[in-house]
């Protein structure tokens, strides 16, 4: 389980414009998703995990907003890097003034035993699924760190349309067909990518974990594919990429050949 993926959805490394517009877009989601949790919990503070959450670029905010964040990942660098993080942002667990944020190390695999079962209203598994060997069994650890009286999961996974329109276009029509025949969406044997779903996939595995599927955003639909020179060189280019971004996450067309989706799930119960 890597943190904080380093590595594109479509195959390449992830240069850090590309990350700001992953986080930029899935954020206001998230946002708005923790918002209505809080209050059909009816409570302002949340207790948040998030699962493979690195150095914090969800968890940090989250924890500014107030809520109380475990992050969940295998690198001590990355955790490291997260103590830091909140320690400038004045969200260290042991800070007394406004969220807290902490990081254990550990995995899908241990997850309950490192966090905790029926213990958190939000779930985070952002860059997880696609990485781990059994990602049905990974998603079912997700579903029970959940409250049993009800909770929100948000995912983030490598998309198969996007890696097959980037392999087209870069040429590798070979490659771009075995990615679209392929269960897993993998390219090739290169490929750095062990999963990747399609928004039917996606659904269908959260539906076996006992979670009911919301809304798939579909994140990274240009960013991947524009060169990187353009978007630092050229004014507000940045900026104006990302409204783009946004504008086109909900529409069925553009989400179907993003480098990622990203889904909030709920699951039922009386709160």
């Amino acid at each position: 389980m890597p943190s904080e993926s380093r590595v594109s959805a479509r195959g390449g490394p992830t240069p850090g414009p590309h990350a700001a517009l992953r986080a930029g877009v899935a954020w206001e989601v998230l946002r708005h998703a923790v918002a209505r949790r809080a209050e059909a919990a009816g409570r302002p503070v949340l207790d948040v995990l998030d699962t493979g959450g690195g150095s914090g670029s969800f968890a940090v905010p989250l924890a500014g907003l107030g809520h109380r964040v475990t992050v969940v990942d295998p690198s001590p660098d990355a955790l490291f890097a997260l103590g830091r993080r909140a320690a400038e942002e004045g969200v260290s667990w042991d800070s007394a003034d406004g969220g807290r944020v902490r990081g254990v190390q550990g995995d899908t695999q241990d997850l309950l035993s490192v966090a905790g079962r029926d213990a958190f209203d939000v779930v985070l598994c952002h860059g997880v699924l696609e990485y781990v060997e059994e990602p049905a069994a990974a998603l079912a650890s997700v579903a029970d760190a959940l409250r049993r009286g009800g909770g929100t999961v948000s995912l983030l996974v490598a998309g198969v349309g996007g890696a097959v329109l980037s392999r087209a276009l870069a040429g590798r029509f070979s490659e771009a067909r075995r990615a679209l025949a392929d269960p897993a969406g993998r390219w090739g044997e290169a490929d750095p990518v062990p999963h990747r779903f399609t928004v039917e996939g996606l659904t269908s595995l959260v539906s076996e974990a006992g979670l009911v599927p919301g809304e798939v955003h579909g994140i990274r639909v240009f960013a991947d594919l524009v060169p990187g020179s353009l978007v630092d060189t050229e004014p507000d280019a940045l900026a104006a990429l990302t409204r783009l971004e946004a504008e086109a996450a909900r529409q069925p067309a553009f989400r179907a050949i993003a480098g990622q989706l990203h889904m909030l799930a709920e699951l039922p119960g009386e709160l």
